[in-house]
């Protein structure tokens, strides 16, 4: 992969990104579930995922009708940038 800083400064700039992104590496989550292991409000974290959504980090795992349950997982695209932000420290 080559490194496309600019989406790693991206997930960087904010902290609820960082951390939703971070749980997410761990494994597939429901808002809640994230909001609950990140110390976040359910609505930072449903915003979050959205924009993470649009550039393609994470995806949801579930029909798109589905209100109840959603359940959010990250790409493999989402892996590799997280990959590196862990890995050069980035995730403070």
């Amino acid at each position: 992969m080559t490194t496309d800083w600019d989406v790693v400064g991206y997930v960087i700039s904010s902290d609820h990104r960082t951390a939703v992104m971070g749980r997410l590496a761990e494994g597939p989550a429901t808002p809640t579930q994230i909001a609950d292991s990140v110390d976040l409000s359910v609505t930072h974290v449903s915003r979050a995922l959205r924009s993470l959504r649009k550039r393609s980090l994470v995806d949801l795992l579930v029909p798109e009708e589905r209100r109840k349950g959603r359940i959010y997982g990250i790409t493999s695209e989402g892996r590799e940038v997280w990959e590196l932000i862990d890995a050069k420290g980035l995730a403070e």
